[in-house]
């Protein structure tokens, strides 16, 4: 890592796989929350990320900054909390223990914009792209109390139960993301 800081050389690793190395190593020396819905929900922000750089080459969207976002934001998540207030604030926590690293306070709003405990209004595109990948990401997963969900019917939820009556400016895009995802031939 030489002279640089944590905030330098995760931001300046831009390859997906190495990032992921990285976070593995930040988890074993911090114990910060990182597991397997972590990478899922970061690599649908990345084929997300991905499909808008092909179909709509116009938004500016730094693909590293909203990937590094997403592997960082549930930083200070405690896993299988039932505890309500654990739960709208560990977005808010993240942020501040990034601050300490060293992310700017734009990099810290977005990881703590994941969900709209503590920010509601004045949202960014890159707030927007990490609460759909949060939401629609944890449909699918199974939890102990239920199983997964299929894609159509988590982006029924989301359109129509989760973000019913909010604002997410990508939502539409990101509907069409999933349909379009859908269709490939594996």
């Amino acid at each position: 890592m030489g002279d640089e800081t944590f905030v330098e050389y995760i931001l300046g690793e831009t390859d997906w796989s190495k990032k992921l190395e990285i976070m593995y190593y930040l988890k074993k020396r911090t114990g910060i929350y990182y597991d397997n819905s972590v990478i899922f929900k970061a690599l649908i922000t990345k084929m997300f990320l991905d499909y808008l750089k092909q179909y709509y080459p116009d938004l500016q969207i730094d693909e590293n900054i909203v990937i590094t976002a997403r592997l960082l934001c549930d930083c200070m998540k405690v896993e299988n909390s039932t505890n309500i207030e654990e739960i709208k604030n560990y977005a808010k926590r993240g942020a501040e223990y990034l601050a300490k690293l060293g992310f700017d306070e734009r990099f810290c709003k977005i990881c703590e914009g994941v969900n709209r405990y503590t920010i509601k209004e004045n949202r960014t595109i890159e707030m927007d792209i990490l609460e759909l990948a949060d939401q629609f990401g944890g449909m699918l997963l199974d939890r102990p109390e239920r199983i997964g969900f299929e894609p159509e019917e988590a982006i029924v939820l989301l359109q129509y139960r989760n973000l019913k009556d909010k604002e997410n400016k990508m939502l539409n895009l990101f509907i069409e993301f999933v349909h379009y995802a859908q269709n490939i031939e594996v």
